[in-house]
């Protein structure tokens, strides 16, 4: 797999990484792999970039959280020279040595992991929720705070309270849900990653909501920790 990273890709002059995607997408499991009810740990993975003399440089952090409590029970992180450009719909192609090498350093195994971005919600079903989960061998879900039109289908927007959503159907196909975690307050947007059903993953992420923000906590706190890491790393 060291071809995903090679420094300096060029999509116009070679396509691999379309043709990585579209193999891989053959290969995602929709269904649960672990229930609700044994979850005990949820891990959350954000990334936060900066540029120093013209490099991009990138932090990734992974919190992991007791299900039940809400706790913290590990942090673990990762930072580095980023040598992937930023290519929409190919975020995981940036995005996965730093996850994978933060991954790696976790002494606990989470059950499932929660990413600040798409999954399923993707024109190849392969935002980085569902890519990183072939590294990570566990379920995953995506959960983005915004939406990229995918085909130039829009969204409905859900009822105004707690718990309302709406399906995003593309081609006949549920690609990922609009869900308001808290009232009147705006929604975000739920896909699965991989080896999870979407009814799981949304009642996950309702579960992991606390009255502080619309966002899961765990990808809220990875969120909040990338922050401290961008500012720590980019001053050296």
């Amino acid at each position: 797999m060291d071809i995903i990273y090679k420094h300096g890709f060029n999509l116009e002059k070679n396509d691999d990484f379309k043709i990585i995607q579209e193999n891989l997408s053959k290969e995602i499991i929709l269904e649960d792999r672990i229930t609700e009810e044994e979850i005990k740990s949820c891990a959350g993975v954000d990334i936060a970039y900066w540029q120093k003399d013209n490099v991009d440089y990138g932090a990734c952090s992974i919190v992991l959280i007791d299900y039940n409590t809400h706790k913290v029970i590990e942090k673990a992180e990762s930072w580095g020279k980023i040598n992937v450009p930023y290519i929409p719909g190919y975020l995981a192609f940036r995005e996965l040595p730093l996850i994978i090498e933060a991954a790696s350093k976790l002494k606990n195994t989470p059950d499932l992991f929660m990413f600040d971005g798409n999954g399923y919600l993707h024109a190849r079903h392969m935002g980085i929720a569902t890519h990183a989960s072939f590294f990570l061998q566990k379920p995953t879900i995506g959960v983005a705070k915004s939406y990229l039109k995918i085909k130039n289908v829009d969204y409905e927007m859900p009822g105004e309270h707690k718990g309302d959503y709406t399906d995003i159907i593309i081609d006949d196909e549920i690609y990922g849900r609009v869900l308001r975690t808290r009232d009147h307050v705006k929604p975000v947007f739920i896909s699965s990653g991989n080896y999870i059903s979407l009814e799981t993953a949304a009642k996950v992420s309702m579960s992991l909501v606390n009255k502080e923000s619309r966002i899961p906590i765990p990808t809220r706190v990875a969120d909040l920790e990338t922050h401290i890491l961008r500012k720590r790393y980019s001053e050296i």
